[in-house]
């Protein structure tokens, strides 16, 4: 099934083959759908693009739209298809789960909530290989691991970095420092934020600071072992400690790689430094692994792994049930149990149905060899890009680890400004139509996210740098 559509844009890129035929669209027309869209759908849900997609079915890094159009997927529905969409290991499962049992609740014991739970906290280090809570959601997952902190540790106040997200409800939302998302509510009590470590447009980084294969193109002095930029953070740390919450803190949130802010990465030795600084509070380490974890970073399965520390709290969604919805919170014993004092009960959390599909997506990553792909073809990726940096001006940083990439866009590498949203859009609409869908992140929208369903290959690599390459190509040729 080769494209069926001429694209408006050229391109030499050939979009690889793939041997999966979509079924005909036989819904309503796409006018219809619009204005459905527009009619009966809250505004605050937007769509990406002029044009909205219109898509009607999915195969692995696949997507088809209403008219055949075939797409490669390198954002995966925000983080979430980890494994391929509709990949047919997962889909059995969940096709048995779904003639067995869909849903007892929680107050019965039916075998895969414990098949799972056992699964999952294997695969995570001491302490926190005993205790899982289920939920369905990465918000929920938070705002719970929020609750845990605060009632484990009898503190309050919790701190989380700038540029964080970690989910829209009222609660996680005083977490959430990333100004589109705040509304007009009260919001944040007990939430501070402190500065946020950013190598690239933070007040200093250098060229040896974050664990990617690409680094910054800032200068550093730095000798072996020493790291300037991480001193003057973990200073700034130590000031909102001293300055913006009691002696005693409730807890400390962090990505271990920015999600939604763009793949914004750390120094490599500054969440060790913290998470120190935090327990010498009274206060726990939490580590959302909503977008880092299974695998995505490629060199270990969890993104904190990636910086040589145990939080005590773990939260975990989208990825976990590669598009279905569920989300979970592992804890060690002592923490869990402060919620035990009183009832605390999640309706859906751990259905049979999410913790069938749960055990499979555990099973593809393993068996399909995964977490070692997105370090070969995230590698491959991030070096490709890395050269594309290096030719355009406005490309200012690439960076990540595995399959989670960022590309930020900026008027020119001196002065690191964004890159106007007018000519993002541009280059955005125009790798679509030339057939790859990227995601947008970064406070101003000017980074590209890069972070594709983990069973992309090089071949696809090769296709999608090629057409952001003729997409910033003519870029030149509109500002020229």
């Amino acid at each position: 099934s080769q494209q069926k559509w001429k694209s408006s844009v050229s391109t030499q890129a050939k979009m690889p083959p793939c041997d999966f035929a979509p079924e005909k669209y036989k819904s309503y027309s796409y006018e219809r759908m619009l204005k459905i869209r527009e009619q009966n759908i809250s505004p605050s849900l937007r769509t990406y693009y002029k044009k909205p997609l219109l898509l009607h079915q999915g195969h692995m890094q696949w997507l088809f739209d209403y008219e055949g159009r075939r797409y490669l997927d390198l954002f995966a529905g925000i983080v979430t298809v980890s494994v391929g969409h509709c990949h047919p290991k997962v889909t059995m499962a969940t096709q048995k789960q779904l003639f067995r049992l869909w849903h007892t609740t929680n107050i019965y014991m039916h075998p895969s909530m414990q098949e799972y739970a056992e699964k999952l906290t294997s695969l995570l280090p001491d302490p926190l290989k005993v205790v899982v809570y289920l939920t369905n959601s990465g918000s929920e997952a938070n705002d719970l691991a929020m609750f845990m902190a605060r009632l484990y540790t009898r503190n309050f106040d919790i701190i989380c970095f700038r540029g964080a997200y970690h989910g829209g409800s009222p609660y996680t939302l005083g977490l959430t420092s990333i100004g589109l998302y705040k509304h007009g509510v009260a919001n944040g009590f007990g939430c501070s934020t402190t500065m946020l470590p950013d190598v690239f447009r933070g007040p200093w980084g250098g060229s040896h600071c974050r664990d990617s294969p690409v680094q910054t193109v800032r200068k550093c002095s730095c000798s072996e072992g020493v790291c300037h930029a991480n001193d003057q953070y973990i200073e700034q740390f130590k000031d909102t400690l001293n300055t913006s919450v009691p002696k005693t803190i409730a807890g400390f949130i962090a990505e271990p790689i920015q999600g939604v802010n763009g793949a914004v990465q750390y120094p490599r030795s500054f969440l060790k430094g913290a998470y120190q600084l935090v327990r010498e509070r009274g206060g726990v380490c939490i580590s959302d692994e909503v977008q880092t974890g299974f695998g995505r970073t490629g060199s270990h399965f969890w993104g904190f792994q990636t910086h040589d520390v145990v939080p005590d709290i773990v939260t975990l969604a989208k990825g976990i049930g590669n598009g279905f919805p569920m989300a979970a919170v592992v804890t060690t014993k002592e923490i869990a149990s402060s919620l035990a004092q009183n009832l605390h009960f999640n309706t859906f959390g751990g259905s049979p149905l999410a913790c069938a599909v749960g055990a499979a997506v555990l099973d593809a990553i393993e068996e399909d060899g995964l977490q070692k792909n997105s370090e070969d073809v995230g590698t491959y990726m991030l070096l490709e890009l890395a050269k594309l940096r290096d030719k355009f001006e406005i490309v200012g940083d690439v960076r990540g680890k595995g399959l989670m990439i960022g590309v930020e866009m900026v008027k020119d590498k001196d002065s690191r400004q964004p890159l106007p949203a007018e000519e993002i859009n541009q280059i955005w609409e125009d790798c679509k139509e030339m057939g790859v869908l990227i995601g947008r992140g970064g406070l101003c929208s000017q980074t590209f996210r890069i972070k594709p369903p983990m069973c992309i290959t090089k071949k696809d690599v090769d296709f999608a740098v090629e057409v952001f390459h003729s997409a910033l190509q003519r870029h030149m040729e509109r500002a020229a």
